[in-house]
This record gives C-alpha cells, sequence and structure tokens, in this order.
C-alpha cells in the first residue's frame, strides 16, 4: 500500500504536513479501529468512545476554521484522511465525513454567533453531528423535500421526518434541511437541531446491508419546536447550502471507497501468497495475475481522479463540481469492483465474516447510493457539459 500512495503522492507533490497527516491517521486506524471493525460489524455496535478519541487529532473539524478548534486544512487533506480510515473500516470513516460536513456547513454558512456556540463542542468531538436531507418521499429529488419549519414567535415549529440519517438517536446536532416557503429549491432553509429539541424522537434502528457499526434511524419531528435564532443563514438558502456541501461530501465518500479498496488488495494480495493449489501459491497462476494487475491499475486510477477532483475543489475551479461528480461516480463503482473481485479471489473463504472481506463488499456497496446516486452524478456530469 505506502509504495501506490507514495507513488501517487510524488504525481500530486504532497509535502511533509500530507504525508504526516497520512502517517498518523494510519497509525490510529491500525490501533484503534482495524482490531475491532469485525466486531463492530457482527455486534451493530457504534463506537462513540473511538470516534471521539479522532477529536484530539483534528478530525472533528477537518476542513472548519481554527478559531473554533478546527483544523483548517484543505479537501486533498481530508481525502487522505478519510482514505486511511476507511482502510480500516469504511463505515467508521464515512460517519466521520458525515459529522465533518454538517461542521463545515455551520462554518461556512452560520452567523459568528452560532459559529462559537456550536462549532468549539463539534471540532472537538465532545459533540457528534447528523446530516438531514432525504425524507421518505424524497431522494434524488432533493428539492421536494416536505419537512415544514413554520415560524411561531421565536421558535420554529417542525412537522415531517428525514429518512436514512446515519448516527441518529446517537448524535447531538441535526442540521436539517426544511421547507419554510414555496414548494421547489426556493423554499428550503436550514436548520440546527439539538437532540433534545422537544418533539424530536427517532425510528427504530434500520437492518442493512452495510455499515452495521453506525446506526440509521429515521428522524421524526411532531411539533418540534427549536429556537429561530437556530437558522444557518437565511430563509430560502437550505438548498444552495445543501448542494455546497455534497461536493465535498462527494470527495469524502469516494476517498471512504479508495481506503476500503485499498484494504481488499492487500488482503488479495497476502491470502493468495499463501493459499496453494497444485503444488504452488496461487499468484503464481497467470490468469490470477491478470486480475491482479488489473486491480491494482484501477485503484490507482481512482486516486488519481480523486486527488484531481479535491486538488481542483481546494482551487475552487470553475469546474470543481463536475470533477466531484465524476470521482464520485468512477471511485465508488470501481472500488466495489475491486472489492468484489478481492472477495473472488478468496474463493469461499471470501464469503466467510472473520476474513473481512465479505464486510469490505457490504460496506463498499451503499457508497454508490448516497451523496448522490451514480446515476445522478451521470446527470450532473453531462449538465456541465453541454452548458446547463
Amino acid at each position: 500500500m505506502d509504495a501506490a500512495v507514495d507513488a501517487i503522492g510524488e504525481q500530486f507533490a504532497l509535502n511533509a504536513d500530507q504525508r504526516a497527516i497520512q502517517d498518523m491517521t494510519r497509525s490510529f486506524a491500525a490501533e484503534r479501529v482495524a482490531p475491532f471493525a469485525l466486531e463492530w460489524d457482527q455486534k451493530a455496535h457504534f463506537p462513540i468512545d473511538v470516534i471521539k478519541e479522532t477529536g484530539p487529532l483534528g478530525f472533528g473539524g477537518i476542513y472548519v476554521r481554527d478559531d473554533v478548534g478546527g483544523s483548517a486544512l484543505g479537501r486533498l487533506d481530508a481525502v487522505l484522511i478519510f482514505e486511511a480510515l476507511s482502510a480500516a473500516c469504511p463505515g467508521f470513516s464515512s460517519f466521520i465525513s458525515i459529522h465533518n460536513m454538517a461542521a463545515w456547513m455551520i462554518d461556512s454558512f452560520g452567523n459568528e454567533e452560532q459559529r462559537q456556540r456550536f462549532l468549539p463542542k463539534l471540532t472537538s468531538m465532545e459533540w457528534l453531528a447528523s446530516y438531514c436531507l432525504t425524507e421518505p418521499g424524497s431522494g434524488s429529488d432533493a428539492a421536494a423535500l416536505s419537512t415544514r419549519a413554520v415560524r411561531d414567535g421565536d421558535e420554529y415549529v417542525l412537522n415531517g421526518s428525514k429518512q436514512f440519517i446515519s448516527g441518529a438517536g446517537s448524535t447531538d446536532l441535526y442540521v436539517t434541511m426544511v421547507r419554510t416557503g414555496e414548494d421547489g429549491p426556493k423554499g428550503v432553509s436550514t436548520l440546527i437541531i439539538p437532540k433534545d429539541a422537544p418533539g424530536l424522537s427517532f425510528g427504530p434502528a434500520e437492518k442493512k446491508m452495510g455499515w452495521h457499526m453506525q446506526p440509521t434511524r429515521q428522524v421524526i419531528f411532531e411539533d418540534c419546536r427549536v429556537p429561530a435564532e437556530n437558522l444557518l443563514n437565511d430563509e430560502g438558502r437550505g438548498f444552495s447550502i445543501a448542494m455546497a456541501g455534497l461536493d465535498g461530501g462527494r470527495l469524502n465518500i469516494a476517498a471512504c471507497s479508495l481506503g476500503g479498496a485499498q484494504a481488499a488488495i492487500d488482503k488479495a494480495l497476502e491470502y493468495t501468497g499463501e493459499r496453494k493449489a497444485f503444488g504452488q501459491p496461487i499468484n503464481r497462476f497467470q490468469g490470477l495475475q491478470f486480475k491482479l494487475a488489473d486491480m491494482e491499475t484501477n485503484l490507482n486510477a481512482c486516486r488519481m481522479m480523486l486527488y484531481t477532483a479535491a486538488s481542483r475543489l481546494d482551487a475552487k475551479a470553475h469546474d470543481a463540481s463536475k470533477w466531484s461528480a465524476m470521482a464520485k461516480r468512477f471511485v465508488t463503482d470501481t472500488c466495489f469492483d475491486i472489492a468484489n473481485d478481492a472477495l473472488q479471489l478468496h474463493g469461499g473463504y471470501g464469503y466467510l465474516h472473520e476474513y473481512g472481506m465479505e464486510k469490505l463488499v457490504r460496506d463498499l456497496r451503499v457508497h454508490q447510493i448516497l451523496e448522490g446516486t451514480n446515476e445522478i452524478m451521470r446527470v450532473i456530469i453531462a449538465r456541465h457539459m453541454i452548458g446547463r
């Protein structure tokens, strides 16, 4: 792994600080995440204690300004962190990404009072955050969301629900898109909702294919009252806030796929070097070598595209959104295929939980759906191409 990453790092001229970030994250992931990932998966255990340990490392506000405890790093730096964490557990890494998306929204669009009130506890990981956009009846058509917030004096009163919310019921803040006005994107606003808000409740934990280590629940609002001072920015800005957050979120989830696929290749190399058939290790057979070569080539193509996309977002390039969509589509699709191929190389052992391969395949599958399905990524890419 290190040689491949270092080669790409030279291409992108990773500096000493970025290499130190990689090394620190790999060490933490190897010591505090990897040894427990299968147990967390099997028991559907949300390791809040270990998640909070990432706060002192600066992972609670990776690209949040440093006056509120953030690390003030760039998007390429974040990709390096999520890639290294996901090599130990994609589900763990992806939750850190979601928390960071919520914190970034408050930092980027909140007023100074909101920044000082919420962000120090988020960047330290004293508080954990969830991001609430998707609803039971609105997924890809996010602007059709129907959860409504009505102003009542110094409060908003919310009714509706959100679906597929990572960390729901266990996190402290919910950065939530709600409808305060007309139908369509111009009627959407953003509220910061504390877990103890009156009228806020949660559905049962969903039984999922993957990401077993983090809970996924409905977030339910029944005459839920939230202080009006928790409105993020102005009414009607919510949809643009949500879309701005998704560019970085798409890079992060692609990085989670990249790290998971790297782990899959590492496992496949180890297994095929030890497993013998017909008197020799199976990685001596040319047909298997072809498969390994394709997996390695595709993995590094993913890494090059993702690092390029992150660099363009850091540079605020005019086509950064297109690159984020391209990277999300290509990397999550390709890395799922790599993990699936690595499972196949394990034969029947790949199907067993103790080898960790089937978990990687299950965890990476959802990355092709969330942060915008890969079909929606194609729509975004095509619209940029034809100038819409």
